[in-house]
């Protein structure tokens, strides 16, 4: 544990130096012909990184990893339900296209916008990175804190991939498909806050201190937490999922509605086409005398 006090200050190099690398990344990419990014795509884009750097800098890091479960869960909403859609809605198409093109980003691109898989998806690192013994070598080794935090923040990409019209080659949901996929996300892999706000004891050793902490004892933070943790995300898709449908009756009596079938798309299928053919070389185009009987 970093200090004897919650508030007792850290430099979050890490962090820093991770939120640092990305806007440079960003900055650079987004100054080269062709990949130039609009006014409100450099806003998105530099407030998805506020909200990365505010997520693990001090305070919210340090509280997240050694003090409080609530500061924790504060922390993964972050990292879960708004860093992701601001640095995708940040990032200009081209860019998103060449990122996205290389066959092993694009092998988990086609998995992670399947609805029913990204579903299992965000369940599965939602729930095993908080188990106790996750949660314990967390609150231990920075190592472990950083891919948990890594892995927390590709489980928010891939909640909000099957919504955005902005990846190429991903299946146009309708505006009731999104709202369902939005209205299951906020139920299925937040399950363990029930058992957080019910729980009898504190059930985190690593957040079990003596007295209070930020004027709490350890199992009303877990019980606030498991609140938090629930209503925060059913308010946040929920409101996603309104406004998806809301659009869609706008747009009903216009000539082409959000998320019908662009170029990117069309281009991404020939290119995944194409590696499919390259990886069998025997099936090559037929020749002239194919079919004909001897």
């Amino acid at each position: 544990m970093t200090g004897g006090h919650p508030f007792d200050w850290h430099l979050p190099l890490v962090g820093l130096v991770a939120v640092a690398a990305l806007v440079a990344a960003f900055t650079w990419a987004t100054r080269r012909p062709g990949y130039g990014a609009t006014a409100q795509q450099r806003r998105c884009f530099w407030g998805g990184a506020l909200v990365l750097l505010v997520a693990v800098a001090w305070p919210l890091g340090d509280l997240a990893a050694h003090w409080s479960l609530l500061a924790l869960v504060v922390q993964r909403l972050l990292l879960l339900l708004a860093a992701p859609p601001l640095l995708v809605a940040g990032t200009p198409p081209a860019l998103l296209i060449r990122l996205t093109r290389p066959a092993p980003v694009d092998a988990l691109l086609r998995v992670a916008v399947k609805p029913v898989l990204a579903v299992a998806i965000v369940t599965v690192i939602a729930v095993g990175t908080l188990t106790t013994g996750a949660v314990s070598l967390s609150t231990r080794s920075e190592v472990a804190r950083a891919a948990v935090q890594l892995l927390v923040l590709g489980a928010g990409f891939v909640l909000w991939a099957p919504i955005l019209d902005a990846l190429p080659g991903a299946p146009r949901l309708s505006a009731l498909g999104r709202a369902g996929y939005l209205i299951v996300q906020s139920i299925v892999p937040s399950f363990l806050c029930i058992v957080w706000i019910f729980a009898r004891r504190p059930l985190y050793p690593a957040y079990t201190h003596q007295g209070t902490v930020l004027g709490m004892t350890s199992l009303l933070d877990q019980q606030l937490a498991g609140f938090l943790a629930k209503l925060s995300t059913i308010a946040v898709l929920w409101t996603v999922a309104y406004v998806i449908v809301s659009r869609a009756q706008v747009f009903s009596g216009a000539e082409e509605e959000p998320g019908t079938l662009v170029w990117s798309d069309v281009e991404r299928e020939i290119e995944r086409a194409d590696r499919r053919d390259r990886r069998q070389p025997g099936l090559g185009p037929a020749s002239p005398d194919d079919g004909r009987p001897e």
